[in-house]
C-alpha cells in the first residue's frame, strides 16, 4: 500500500503542476452569426420584446388528429421499460393527453412568469425573467441564470423559481432569476448554421445577461446546462460570480481519475471515497460499461444523424412523447426500468411531463435540440474547454440517482475552487424539477458561502 500511495502522490503532483501552468488560460471564442444568410451590416438590435406562449384551436385539432391516428405496437410480456417505453402504459398516457390534459390551462401556467425574446448573433433568444416581489431593506436581489438540458426545457425550473425569488426564511438570499431556452430548444430560435455548440450558447447567454444590465451574476445548470454554464465560467471568470451545478462528469481522462477507479474499491480512503462513492462506482464493468451502453443509444444517434430520427419525432406526437418521457423514467431512477409504468408519476405529474413534451411539440424543436449533440461531439470528445480548469467559486449538488456519479475528487479536478460539495438525500438527473426544495436549499447554501467570502 505504501508504494501505491507514493505512486498516487507522484501522479497527483504532476497533474497539479500541469494544471497550475494552464491556470491563466481562459476559453476563447468569437462573435458568431447564426441567423439565415450572410450577417447583416447593420448593428445588432438590442431590443427586448415581451413574449407570450399561445395556442389555438387549429394547433389542438392537429395534435388530436395525429394522436388518433397512432398505431400502437404491443410490448413484450413482462418487459416493463426494459425495451423502452412500455406500450401498454404509453396508451394510458396518450389517453390522458388526448382526453384530460388541458394545454390551455398549462399555457396560462407557463405565462405566470414574464417571457421575453431578444435577438443575439442573428437568432431570437427566449427567456423567462422573474424579479422578486420583495427584497429586504438594505440588500439587493442576486442575479442568477439557470440553464436546462435535453430533453428538458425552461419549464424544469418552474417549481424552483418561487423558492429562490420569494424564500420563506428571512435569512435566505433573494434571487432575480433568468431562465433562457438554449437556441434550438423550445422558443429560442435554432441556429441556421453548422457549429453551434455549448461554447456558442455560453457566449450568447453572457451577452444576454449583460444586455439585461448584469455585470456579474451566478449561474446554475444540469445536463447540457452544466456544460453551458461551465463554459460561461471559462469564458469570463470575472463575470460569473459563482457556478452551481448538479452534473459534472469528468471532462477528459486523466491519470489520477483512472488510478482512483482502479484502486478506489480497495483503498477508498486513499482517494477520499465515501461509502456512497464505492456503492455507485463499483462493480465498475456493470456501473460504467454495461449501464452506459444500455442508456447511451440515443446519444450516438443524436451525435451522428439527428435529422433522421428528428423527422419522425416531429411528425408524431406519440413518438415524441415516448422518446422524451422514457428519459424522465430511467434517468430519474434506473430501477424504474422494472416497473410497468416506468415510475413516471412517482416523481412527476403527467401534467408537468406533458407540458414539457408540448413545449417541444408546439415549437417543432426536437430536431434542432438533438443537433446540439452532434455539434458538441462531432469534432471529437476533447474540445479546448475540456482542457481548461474552472477557477470560479463552484458548488456541486451530488444527487444519488444521477446518470453518472462524480466523487468529490473528480469534481475538484475540473472545478479548482469547489466551495461546497453536497451529497443530496434523494433525486436523479432532473433534480430541479424532481426536488426543487432540495435544490433551492443547496443553491442558498452555496451562494451564502460565496457572498460571505466576498465581504
Amino acid at each position: 500500500m505504501f508504494t501505491e500511495v507514493l505512486v498516487a502522490l507522484a501522479i497527483g503532483g504532476l497533474i497539479f503542476f500541469l494544471l497550475q501552468r494552464s491556470r491563466k488560460h481562459v476559453l476563447q471564442t468569437e462573435d458568431g452569426w447564426w441567423g439565415p444568410g450572410a450577417p447583416s451590416d447593420a448593428e445588432e438590435d438590442p431590443a427586448i420584446r415581451p413574449f407570450k406562449v399561445t395556442t389555438s384551436d387549429e394547433e389542438l385539432e392537429d395534435l388530436y388528429r395525429r394522436i388518433d391516428l397512432t398505431r400502437p405496437v404491443p410490448s413484450l410480456e413482462n418487459s416493463q421499460f426494459n425495451y423502452g417505453f412500455n406500450s401498454q402504459y404509453l396508451q394510458k398516457v396518450v389517453s390522458y393527453w388526448r382526453n384530460d390534459f388541458d394545454w390551455r390551462r398549462q399555457v396560462d401556467k407557463l405565462n405566470q412568469y414574464p417571457h421575453f425574446k431578444t435577438k443575439i448573433e442573428g437568432i431570437d433568444i427566449h427567456y423567462v425573467h422573474v424579479k422578486p416581489k420583495k427584497v429586504p431593506e438594505g440588500s439587493s436581489a442576486i442575479p442568477l441564470m439557470m440553464v436546462h438540458g435535453w430533453p428538458g426545457s425552461f419549464y424544469e425550473f418552474y417549481g424552483l423559481i418561487p423558492l429562490l425569488t420569494e424564500p420563506s426564511d428571512p435569512g435566505d438570499l433573494v434571487f432575480e432569476v433568468v431562465c433562457p431556452s438554449i437556441p434550438g430548444y423550445g422558443f429560442s430560435e435554432a441556429s441556421h448554421k453548422q457549429g453551434f455548440n455549448s461554447v456558442c450558447a455560453a457566449h450568447i447567454f453572457i451577452k444576454l445577461m449583460k444586455r439585461l444590465g448584469f455585470a456579474q451574476f451566478y449561474a446554475h445548470g444540469g445536463d447540457w446546462g452544466w456544460l453551458v454554464t461551465t463554459n460561461m465560467a471559462q469564458l469570463e471568470p470575472k463575470t460569473i460570480k459563482g457556478l452551481h451545478v448538479n452534473f459534472a462528469p469528468p471532462s477528459k481522462p486523466e491519470p489520477l481519475i483512472f488510478l482512483s477507479l482502479l484502486l478506489g474499491q480497495h483503498f477508498p480512503k486513499l482517494f477520499g471515497f465515501t461509502d456512497l462513492d464505492v456503492q455507485k462506482l463499483y462493480p465498475y464493468m456493470k456501473k460504467h460499461v454495461v449501464e452506459s451502453i444500455r442508456e447511451s443509444g440515443y446519444m450516438h444517434i443524436q451525435a451522428t444523424k439527428p435529422d433522421t430520427v428528428g423527422r419522425g419525432l416531429n411528425d408524431s406526437p406519440v413518438g415524441l412523447a415516448a422518446y422524451i418521457l422514457e428519459k424522465f423514467s430511467t434517468w430519474t431512477n434506473r430501477e424504474f426500468l422494472n416497473l410497468e409504468d416506468g415510475g413516471l408519476t412517482r416523481k412527476f405529474s403527467l401534467d408537468d411531463l406533458l407540458t414539457n413534451v408540448m413545449i417541444y411539440w408546439t415549437s417543432g424543436s426536437i430536431t434542432s435540440s438533438m443537433r446540439f449533440y452532434k455539434e458538441n461531439f462531432g469534432k471529437g470528445l476533447y474540445a479546448p474547454h475540456t482542457k481548461i480548469p474552472v477557477y470560479v467559486p463552484t458548488g456541486f449538488a451530488c444527487f444519488p440517482n444521477e446518470l453518472m456519479h462524480s466523487p468529490k475528487l473528480w469534481v475538484e479536478r475540473k472545478y479548482r475552487k469547489l466551495v461546497t460539495f453536497t451529497p443530496m438525500a434523494r433525486g436523479g438527473h432532473f433534480a430541479a424539477m424532481e426536488e426543487p426544495q432540495l435544490m433551492a436549499e443547496d443553491i442558498q447554501k452555496f451562494a451564502k458561502v460565496v457572498e460571505k467570502e466576498m465581504k
